[in-house]
């Protein structure tokens, strides 16, 4: 009996072995199949996303895209169920799941804001009034799309409100706590508390450096230097600057410049209307998903660490700008930031002397060799006249590039 037992054991066993080995051969081939759909679509996912987001594919055949991508998503199965004799937990297909869900929701937005802007574009006028807010160049198409368009962290309130929807908009949140380990003790004090007799000393110190205070327009220019400066350019940027993924030189410049023109419209809103007008440049130089100027396709969320403390930054150093318009008036909170310009970017663009670093750079471009250069160098005369409008109309390989070649002193 005992024996009888043991081979009846022993038979149930390899039956079961047999069984297992079986469903676990049919198995592997539903899996991959899976597998295979799931990474189809995703690649076409990201494919989408990419055409969408270059601009060089018509709007209607963007749409048509999304249409096709929807339907190919729709008619993936639902995902298999193992045998009972396979582990249940399998990591692989809910992670693939995970990346093609990411991949749609980042085509659906890409098609999203192409399509918006193209319809804004679309409804536009043969002059269209845009342009005017933009101070657009004058040989501008009156084509728009996100890079130009900011309309402030507060306006969609405002907008809702004109429909009929009410949304509480969020209070102002307080100085961050993390500005004197940011700033260090002295600093950090300087911060929350005005400084004296800026009206006084500031512009001798302007006056300097080649600034004359008495000149708005110029003063408001060294102040939007300044304000990037302080706000975005130092502190934890040079740490996202130095991390695997981040940020060449080429395309700091240019979203610097990029920054510069909203700081100095910010800064001039914030006369007539109110400091909070600061806040839009805030939205533009903190936001981790917006791809930065000059062509690059990098964003804040690509590189890992930093960030957080990066935004907070960025919120504090502005805010404390707002506070010294509040207390001491707008001409002294731009002194301010100017007089961080002149210390720390005499020679960027937007001060007086970046016509001289411009022309200087000139010179040393014409003496080198440009047969590996980016094509937007080929023409100096051209780069000439973009270095002095709009440096990051050359693109940010091109200023990688000059920068590499130390073309900017």
């Amino acid at each position: 009996m005992i024996t009888r037992a043991r081979r009846t054991r022993d038979a149930a066993l390899a039956q079961d072995a047999e069984r297992a080995q079986a469903e676990s051969a049919a198995w592997l081939p539903v899996r991959e199949r899976h597998l295979a759909r799931l990474e189809s679509v995703r690649q076409a996912a990201e494919a989408v996303a990419g055409l969408a987001g270059k601009g060089e594919t018509e709007a209607l055949q963007v749409a048509w895209l999304l249409v096709s991508l929807e339907s190919a998503h729709a008619w993936i199965p639902d995902a298999p169920e193992p045998p009972a004799s396979v582990d249940r937990e399998d990591s692989e297909l809910r992670d693939e799941a995970f990346r093609l869900d990411l991949a749609m929701i980042t085509a659906r937005e890409a098609v999203a804001d192409r399509l918006v802007y193209h319809l804004i574009n679309e409804a536009q006028p043969a002059e269209p009034e845009m342009c005017e807010e933009l101070e657009c160049p004058e040989d501008c198409s009156g084509r728009h799309d996100s890079s130009h368009i900011d309309c402030g962290p507060d306006a969609v309130f405002e907008d809702l409100a004109r429909h009929g929807i009410t949304v509480k908009q969020p209070e102002p949140e307080p100085l961050s706590s993390l500005l004197g380990t940011l700033l260090g003790p002295a600093e950090a004090e300087e911060e929350r508390s005005p400084i004296p007799d800026i009206e006084e000393q500031f512009p001798v110190v302007l006056a300097h450096f080649g600034i004359d205070a008495n000149d708005t327009d110029v003063l408001l220019s060294a102040a939007a230097v300044g304000l990037v400066a302080d706000a975005w350019r130092e502190g934890p940027l040079e740490l996202i600057h130095a991390a695997d993924g981040g940020p060449s030189d080429g395309e700091i410049f240019a979203q610097s410049v990029d920054l510069y023109r909203r700081a100095r419209a910010a800064l001039a809103a914030a006369r007539d209307d109110r400091p909070e007008a600061l806040r839009a440049f805030v939205a533009v130089a903190s936001n981790v998903d917006l791809p930065w100027a000059g062509g690059s396709r990098f964003t804040l969320r690509a590189v890992s660490g930093s960030v957080t403390e990066f935004v907070q930054h960025v919120d504090a150093r502005v805010r404390s700008t707002t506070e010294v318009m509040r207390e001491q008036g707008w001409r002294a909170a731009l002194l301010r930031r100017a007089a961080s310009a002149a210390f720390k970017a005499p020679a960027h663009f937007g001060m007086p002397g970046w016509p001289g670093a411009a022309a200087s750079a000139m010179e040393r471009l014409a003496e080198l060799d440009r047969s590996g250069a980016p094509e937007a160098l080929s023409d100096l005369a051209a780069v000439e006249a973009a270095l002095l409008e709009a440096p990051d109309r050359l693109g940010a390989d091109a200023l990688d590039w000059m920068s590499r070649q130390a073309l900017f002193g």
